[in-house]
């Protein structure tokens, strides 16, 4: 199977990595792109953040989100993670014939609904339709653009000893909402995505300290491949504490049922961001008075030793290494 395409490679994970860096970079080797962040910084009169992405979610609609609000946030977080401010966004349509037009105003009328609490403006796309069971219903791509103010440098290879990890909040939720969906698991409480829009939430950061090192959104591959990413790019070590990770009883019942580890489950409205101690306790009171931050949390600190691996400490004390996704257990989630 070494010259096919497997599902595990759009994981997010090491097959993942393994195939953008032999394939793509290795192809079209460039300084922007080498860089490996969630989009390009580069100036153009003021420095500007790109990004694209395309998502494939099924189903289309999940407790708390659907394909439309995914894309709209997910474009704007990658662009946030810049520590820019998103501005303008393009939407393109790969449509299956035989989606119902309802289905698709539900979608184009989330996307107006959460583009308007981003701050963002849709200013071009573009719409395909192909051949019935070519599509899985909907595919959408998009391409961000935001403007980075002076004095702003962020990037998954800036962290240094000492920092800080913040999280966000709780993770997991968002895998496990569409999988439950998918699936017609149920549960005693409403578990709902946690997909939203976080350039607001960014920018109150930054407004406390534009000294952030490094933010990364944990979407697919989920908390643990994010900070593998960003040991690996930093050439660091990161240390982590089991009992300092914000999960919700629902998360962790669903991923003990199903074998699954929420440390690698994707999350579509977190940040992790690495931060200089000092400025760690002020930027944690930022990120806790956003709404969608309230659950923010200290989790660890970045280390001088084993650069590029993350260690966590489990709440029996003991240590173990939290290595980076290889397959997926939870495709078709973003």
């Amino acid at each position: 199977m070494e010259d096919r395409i497997l599902l595990a490679h759009g994981s997010g994970g090491r097959l993942a990595h393994e195939l953008v860096e032999t394939t793509f970079v290795k192809a079209l080797a460039n300084p922007l792109l080498a860089k490996l962040d969630d989009a390009a910084t580069f100036d153009l009169g003021g420095k500007l953040a790109f990004t694209t992405d395309s998502y494939v979610v099924s189903p289309l609609f999940f407790p708390g989100g659907d394909i439309g609000k995914l894309a709209v946030c997910g474009t704007v977080n990658d662009l946030a993670m810049t520590g820019a401010k998103p501005l303008y966004l393009s939407l393109s349509f790969i449509i299956e014939e035989g989606l119902s037009r309802r289905d698709l105003a539900r979608v184009v009328d989330s996307i107006r609904r959460v583009a308007g609490e981003a701050g963002v403006e849709i200013v071009t796309g573009d719409t395909k339709v192909v051949n019935r069971g070519s599509a899985d219903g909907l595919f959408i791509n998009t391409a961000g653009i935001g403007i980075i103010a002076e004095g702003v440098s962020i990037s998954g290879s800036n962290a240094r000893p000492g920092d800080r990890v913040i999280l966000s909040g709780t993770i997991g939720d968002h895998g496990i909402a569409v999988l439950s969906q998918r699936e017609g698991l149920s549960f005693a409480t409403r578990l709902e995505s946690d997909c939203a829009p976080l350039g607001k939430l960014v920018a109150g950061m930054l407004a406390v300290s534009r000294n952030i090192h490094c933010l990364r959104d944990p979407t697919r591959g989920g908390l643990a491949t994010t900070l593998n990413e960003l040991a690996a790019q930093s050439k660091v070590g990161i240390r982590i504490e089991e009992d300092r990770v914000p999960v919700r009883e629902e998360v962790l019942a669903a991923g003990e049922m199903l074998g699954l580890d929420p440390l690698y489950i994707a999350n579509e409205g977190k940040l992790v961001a690495i931060v200089p101690p000092e400025d760690a306790g002020g930027i944690l009171e930022a990120v806790r008075a956003n709404k969608y931050g309230k659950e923010a949390a200290i989790i660890g600190e970045v280390t001088a030793e084993h650069p590029g691996r993350v260690v966590m400490k489990t709440s029996l004390g003991t240590s173990r290494i939290v290595d980076m996704l290889v397959g997926d257990p939870l495709p078709r989630i973003c």
